[in-house]
């Protein structure tokens, strides 16, 4: 094989590598537990029950958030807060497993990180209110 062939084949298998390495445009990604911070408090992501991710803008740049309310108090000053391109994801409160946040149901008086007491659920419990409820009820509290 020449040298040319094997400098090409070579670049082709790193193009490969770095294209499968990156991460997923869509979806939530990997929480590093007690090192990640809270994009709008800036304390320690620790509690499995109650993050959040927002995927958009522009560059669809992940967020990730320690609770409900701060990603909704973040996100009410983003242009593109309401384009449905933008993607929530919100943790069940129970498994700790990641709901879609505008189709997930909360449900108020949980003992949440930063005290915003909601708590994201697939299952519509009494008295569960929708995303947009509780994003309206969140604002007016204006933390």
């Amino acid at each position: 094989m020449s040298q040319s062939a094997r400098i090409f084949l070579l670049g082709a298998a790193l193009l490969l590598l770095t294209a499968c390495s990156r991460a997923p445009e869509t979806g939530p990604v990997e929480i590093k537990w007690d090192r990640d911070i809270c994009t709008r408090c800036s304390m320690a992501i620790s509690d499995r029950h109650y993050a959040v991710e927002v995927r958009g803008g522009p560059k669809k740049q992940v967020s990730k958030f320690d609770d409900i309310g701060c990603a909704i108090f973040w996100l009410k000053d983003k242009p593109w807060s309401n384009d449905p391109n933008t993607e929530i994801w919100v943790a069940d409160f129970r498994s700790g497993k990641w709901l879609d946040a505008r189709a997930a149901r909360y449900v108020a008086g949980k003992h949440s990180p930063m005290g915003y007491g909601y708590g994201a659920t697939s299952e519509g419990d009494f008295g569960s209110i929708s995303f947009d409820e509780a994003r309206k009820q969140l604002l007016a509290k204006d933390k």
